[in-house]
C-alpha cells in the first residue's frame, strides 16, 4: 500500500478530535495540541508544518496552507469557504509586551497579563501569506487580508485590507456567491 502525506481515516479518528467531517486531508506533518477541543468540517485540507492548538472550529471547504499557526486558547472559528495562505499566524490570546508584566507560558499566570478574545473568519474570508491576526477580531464576510498585514481590528464585509496595521483599500467582488450556489446544487 502506498502511503501518502495525508493522515488516513483511522489516524484522523485516533487523534481524538471533538468533531471530524468527511473528505479531510491533513498532513502528517501537522501538530495538534488539545485535539479534543478542535472541530473540523467537511472538505478541509491542512498542509505541512501547521500548528493548531486550543479551541478551534473549522467549517466546510476550508484550506489552511503550509506553516500556519492557529493558537486558539481564546477561540478561533473559520467559517465555510474561508482560507489561509502560507505562514499565517492567528492569536486569540497574547501576552502584554509593555514591560509591566512577565511574558511566556513558563511564567506563573499571576505574573502575566493576557489579552484574550475569539478570532472569527466569516464565510469567504481570506488571509494572505505572512499575515498576523491578533485577539478579538473578526474578518467580515468575503473580506480579504493582504500578504504581510497585521490585523488588530475587525473588518467590514466584502473589503480588501492591507498594511501594518491593516486598513481597507478597496471593495472585494462577491461574484463567487453564484459559484457557491452551483456547488451546493451539485452536492
Amino acid at each position: 500500500m502506498i502511503r501518502n502525506s495525508f493522515l488516513n481515516k483511522e489516524e484522523l479518528h485516533n487523534l481524538g478530535f471533538k468533531k471530524i467531517g468527511i473528505n479531510i486531508n491533513i498532513s502528517r506533518n501537522t501538530c495538534f495540541y488539545f485535539p479534543e477541543k478542535i472541530e473540523i468540517g467537511d472538505n478541509v485540507r491542512i498542509d505541512d508544518f501547521c500548528i493548531l492548538s486550543g479551541d478551534i472550529k473549522i467549517g466546510n471547504y476550508v484550506h489552511i496552507a503550509a506553516f500556519c499557526g492557529l493558537f486558539g486558547s481564546g477561540g478561533i472559528e473559520m467559517k465555510d469557504f474561508s482560507g489561509l495562505s502560507s505562514r499565517v499566524s492567528i492569536y486569540s490570546a497574547s501576552d502584554d509586551y509593555l514591560g509591566e508584566f512577565l511574558t511566556g507560558p513558563c511564567i506563573p499566570i499571576e505574573y502575566r497579563r493576557i489579552t484574550e478574545g475569539k478570532v472569527t473568519l466569516e464565510k469567504h474570508a481570506l488571509v494572505g501569506t505572512g499575515a498576523t491576526i491578533l485577539p478579538g477580531v473578526t474578518i467580515g464576510i468575503g473580506s480579504a487580508l493582504g500578504a504581510m498585514s497585521l490585523l488588530n481590528k475587525s473588518t467590514l464585509d466584502w473589503k480588501i485590507y492591507t498594511g501594518v496595521p491593516a486598513k481597507p483599500i478597496k471593495d472585494r467582488k462577491n461574484d463567487l456567491l453564484e459559484m457557491e450556489l452551483k456547488l451546493e446544487i451539485y452536492n
